[in-house]
C-alpha cells in the first residue's frame, strides 16, 4: 500500500481511538455521578478505555513508528477538538483577575 495513505489511514484510526476514548469518558462522567459507587465506574472505565486504545494503536502501528505517530496525532486531535467543543460558555467564565500588589509601593 502507499505510505501517505497508511499514514493517514493510521491518523484516522487514531481520531476514531480518540473519539471512542473520549466518548467512554463523556458516558462515564454521565453514569458514575449518579451511580452508588462511581469510583467504580470511573476506574472500570479508565481500565477499559486505556485497553482499547492502547490495543488499537498497537494493531494499527504495525510494528511501524511512522504508523504509531500518526495515530496518536489523530488521538491528540480529536481531544483537542472535544476540549474546544466542550469549553464553557464565554458568560459563565471567571472574571480576569486584577493584578495586586504584594507589598506595599514605597518611594
Amino acid at each position: 500500500m502507499n505510505e501517505p495513505l497508511t499514514w493517514v489511514l493510521a491518523w484516522v484510526a487514531g481520531g476514531l481511538l480518540g473519539a471512542v476514548f473520549f466518548g467512554g469518558l463523556w458516558w462515564t462522567v454521565r453514569k458514575g455521578l449518579s451511580s452508588e459507587r462511581p469510583a467504580l465506574w470511573f476506574f472500570g472505565s479508565l481500565l477499559l478505555r486505556m485497553s482499547i486504545v492502547l490495543a488499537g494503536c498497537y494493531v494499527v502501528s504495525g510494528g511501524h513508528w511512522e504508523r504509531l505517530l500518526a495515530c496518536l496525532i489523530g488521538f491528540v486531535v480529536v481531544r483537542l477538538i472535544v476540549t474546544w467543543l466542550t469549553r464553557p460558555p464565554v458568560e459563565n467564565a471567571p472574571p480576569h483577575a486584577q493584578e495586586v500588589p504584594h507589598a506595599p509601593y514605597s518611594r
